[in-house]
């Protein structure tokens, strides 16, 4: 249980901490955390990023965890909030690469 948790608390805190109602688009937000994190909080973030979708939740379950988290309105991206961080994922990786 301390292993769901773990990575769920620190989902939440990524998702709350960057895509807050304060930015100018999540796309901006994204580019800012790659570009202000280091390599370790980048691997870190997406190893609990990938443990989340991969996990046992139901895809109702995450979907609620990153519509509650993220200040994303996701018709208008028209994405899912699975797809959404599906995609982010991978963007991620991509900074991970220019570190």
């Amino acid at each position: 249980m301390d292993e769901i948790y773990d990575y769920l608390e620190e989902l939440e805190d990524f998702l709350g901490g960057t895509f807050h109602q304060d930015i100018s688009s999540p796309e901006q937000a994204l580019d800012e955390f790659i570009n202000e994190s280091n390599t370790e909080c980048l691997q870190s973030t997406i190893k609990d990023c990938e443990e989340f979708l991969t996990s046992n939740l139901t895809k109702q379950e995450k979907e609620s965890i990153i519509q509650n988290n993220a200040e994303i309105y996701f018709p208008a991206i028209e994405l899912t909030p699975l797809q959404w961080l599906t995609n982010l994922v991978e963007q991620l990786k991509e900074g991970l690469k220019t570190k």
